[in-house]
């Protein structure tokens, strides 16, 4: 029996160190990859992904193919979701010099 499950530990795909910072692309796609890779617990899912990223590196899909493929794994992140910008307020420069010059006026008037 423990033989058994040192067995299955030991059958848990590693993550393929196979980047190549030269190469942009590659590397924006394997630091995908990797990211993924680390979060993932199922053993079935670092399998599809370590076929897709060598699939990737030989040249037997594209990009766009590679990012298809892993975007089912990628939904847990939530960070593809986050599409807009952060929310900033404006003010016109008026209105600004306005409250500035309010709450100046409330701190002389403090003291």
């Amino acid at each position: 029996m423990i033989d058994e499950s040192s067995n299955q530990e030991s059958t848990s795909p590693e993550k393929l160190l196979i980047d190549n910072p030269s190469d942009f692309q590659f590397h924006a796609a394997y630091l995908t990859y990797s990211n993924i890779f680390d979060k993932a617990i199922n053993p079935e899912t670092k399998k599809q992904l370590n076929q897709n990223i060598m699939a990737l590196q030989q040249n037997q899909i594209d990009y766009p193919t590679f990012y298809r493929n892993i975007s089912q794994y990628r939904t847990e992140e939530g960070s593809q979701y986050n599409y807009g910008r952060a929310f900033i307020k404006t003010q016109k420069k008026r209105e600004w010099r306005r409250k500035t010059q309010r709450h100046e006026r409330i701190e002389r008037h403090k003291k």
